[in-house]
């Protein structure tokens, strides 16, 4: 009887303690993408354009994780060749489809539309993808907080009825199509036990080798080489070091933790953390609209992560 006592509390305390370390590591997801938004609009605003900050995104972070892939290949080659179709699908799922899905977005849709249609995407198709792939189970809980949180989106975004247009139309698909590649690559981790180091390396070297020298013969790099020193140096910091390194592998690192359905909720925060961030930065004061939205995607968040969530099924 007494180890039977006292081994439920244990458990419990090792759940929430998992459950904790995975807020944690989502709420420092979500801060990175925050901090990749607001410093993006900064970017635009001194000279750069979205493909040049795509372009510092994919170069810089495949350069820093290149060793990475090298060391894997001399230590256990078979861990790549042997996984090569996974690896290739990780690379399509996060690497250069999804850079190109999102900047070709941000040319047809309003801005207000980038802050609500890819995270909501995410959230809702990470749930249903995990659903029908993993058996985690959509529970009510878990649907109302996602519910929550696109209600709180919308709120942040800011969005109106009169800026759906034909074009607008299309870029907001590209948006959603964006996410739910997104989310797909939560549930691939997931799947097949995928180590977040390796598959950051994997899909920043996958960018790099077809991204960059698509933009490179394109543009020659003019853009970047036409930037003041100190934007150019900012945006190589925090889009190719933090945003090209950090985000792919606290995204994959939460996967591990928390689960693809329950991960793919975090990146909805960053678009409200973006608000609060951008009044430092981009001297932009969030208005009620704004924080009645952060606080709603809050709610949404804590009330559907912290729900019971399912056994995986194998």
């Amino acid at each position: 009887m007494a180890i039977a006592d006292t081994s439920t509390p244990s458990f419990a305390s090792g759940e929430t303690r998992r459950l904790l370390r995975g807020i944690g590591v989502g709420l420092l997801a979500a801060s990175i993408g925050a901090l990749y938004v607001v410093f993006a609009r900064w970017g635009l605003q001194h000279g750069a354009s979205p493909m040049d900050l795509t372009a510092l995104r994919f170069g810089v972070s495949g350069l820093i994780l290149l060793p990475i892939l090298v060391l894997q290949w001399r230590r256990a080659p078979a861990v790549l060749t042997g996984q090569w179709r996974i690896w290739l699908l990780v690379g399509l799922l996060a690497g250069t489809p999804f850079g190109l899905l999102m900047f070709g977005a941000l040319q047809l849709a309003p801005a207000s539309h980038a802050a609500i249609f890819p995270f909501a995407a995410m959230s809702v198709m990470g749930m249903v993808i995990a659903a029908i792939t993993l058996g985690d189970r959509l529970t009510l809980r878990r649907v109302s907080g996602i519910g929550i949180v696109v209600g709180g989106l919308v709120l942040i975004s800011g969005i109106r009825a009169d800026s759906f247009t034909a074009s607008g139309l299309l870029g907001d698909a590209m948006f959603v199509l964006a996410g739910t590649l997104w989310a797909g690559f939560g549930v691939l981790l997931r799947k097949h036990r995928l180590d977040p180091v390796l598959a950051t390396a994997v899909i920043a070297f996958s960018a790099l080798v077809t991204f960059v020298p698509v933009y490179l013969s394109f543009s020659g790099g003019g853009g970047l080489f036409a930037l003041d020193m100190r934007v150019l140096l900012v945006e190589i910091l925090v889009q190719g070091v933090i945003a090209g390194v950090g985000t792919l592998f606290t995204y994959a690192s939460m996967v591990g933790i928390l689960g693809p359905a329950r991960a793919a909720i975090f990146p909805a925060l960053a678009p409200g953390l973006a608000t609060l961030l951008a009044w430092p930065v981009l001297a932009h004061m969030p208005g009620p609209a704004e924080l009645a939205g952060l606080f709603a995607v809050i709610v949404g968040l804590i009330w559907a992560v912290t729900g019971q969530s399912s056994p995986v099924r194998r």
